[in-house]
């Protein structure tokens, strides 16, 4: 498989699985549904902020998360069409920029019609959250262990 069609195809998923879980929760949840009793479950929540609930000007939000896509989607790209003609970028490095990138267009998608995010996975006192932002920790904490084992390598 070509290494940008999975990143292609990794963007894509995280991103159908997000915007599908927030329209199913937005349609059909209306009320907590607990997993681990009141430790963990499902409640809706709608949150104005981005990341763990921080809130800025609206403009300014939506500024910020359009650059950090745009940076994110170069920094894959360039990292996946290396000058050389071989990829820089292993197999996880484009998973996980595709997790990172389909979370962060998925919640923009989120976001257009009423400037909120549907939020719905609450787990202990941690900040209510949803499939994007699953994907975006779950990427970027690839990226991290990624640089790590890189590093381990060249030294």
């Amino acid at each position: 498989m070509g290494e940008m069609h999975l990143l292609g195809i990794i963007t894509g998923a995280a991103l159908l699985l997000s915007v599908a879980s927030a329209q199913l929760v937005n349609r059909f949840l209306v009320e907590r549904i607990a997993v681990l009793g009141p430790f963990a479950g499902f409640e809706l929540s709608h949150n104005s902020g981005i990341a763990f609930g921080l809130r800025l000007p609206p403009v300014m939000q939506e500024i910020l998360i359009g650059i950090a896509l745009v940076i994110v989607a170069i920094i894959a790209i360039r990292s996946v069409r290396a000058r050389s003609g071989e990829s820089r970028l292993s197999a996880a490095g484009r998973v996980a920029f595709g997790l990172i990138l389909g979370g962060g267009i998925a919640n923009i998608i989120d976001r257009i019609p009423d400037g909120l995010v549907t939020d719905f996975i609450q787990i202990g006192t941690f900040p209510t959250f949803n499939v994007a932002d699953s994907c975006i920790t779950i990427g970027a904490i690839l990226l991290l262990v990624e640089s790590f084992a890189h590093r381990r390598e060249t030294f």
